[in-house]
């Protein structure tokens, strides 16, 4: 009688066991938030961060111009190969309502100051230290550019390295 009861046991056991791994995977494909994917002609969602100098930087600060809005980290291969094309363009487009916004997501501020003296840039830079901006525009890859018109809606999203002939026609896109 004590095998009958062992057996009645672990069948207990493994019933249970199932049964809240069952009950795990049913909760994690139940609680998934819906993340919606942005697209053009969607607007682009506000948002603020602080860059290196301290000063608040909002999207909606741009209202009426085009913004280039560039997701990047300082180890990505593609994002170290365009900005030093994304810092000849701002200098170019700037007088023409054309700004360059990157965000570097959640690096340290050493890093990130260390990659701009090293690449001389001069255009706005935030670090999205909680990866909140990051989860907003559902950025994969980096880096991950997306062009904003002056109505504050996505023209075009580039998802891979630009070369600067690129940058430059995609930059006359969203002239005011």
């Amino acid at each position: 009688m004590a095998k009958a009861d062992q057996k009645k046991t672990r069948l207990i056991i493994r019933t249970i066991v199932l049964l809240l791994l069952v009950s795990a995977v049913v909760y994690t494909i139940a609680s998934k938030d819906k993340v919606r994917v942005l697209a053009v002609g969607d607007k682009a969602p506000d948002f603020e961060l602080v860059d290196l100098e301290g000063n608040k930087q909002r999207l909606s600060d741009y209202k009426g111009e085009g913004v280039f809005l560039n997701f990047w980290g300082t180890w990505c291969g593609p994002c170290k190969k365009e900005m030093p094309y994304m810092e000849n363009q701002h200098k170019a487009f700037e007088e023409k309502g054309v700004n360059i916004l990157a965000v570097n997501i959640a690096e340290s501020n050493l890093k990130v100051e260390t990659f701009i003296e090293q690449y001389g840039l001069t255009f706005p830079i935030v670090i999205d230290k909680d990866k909140s901006v990051k989860e907003a525009y559902n950025i994969v890859p980096l880096p991950t550019t997306f062009l904003i018109n002056k109505d504050g809606r996505i023209e075009k999203i580039i998802t891979r390295e630009m070369s600067e002939k690129e940058i430059i026609s995609l930059m006359e896109s969203i002239q005011p």
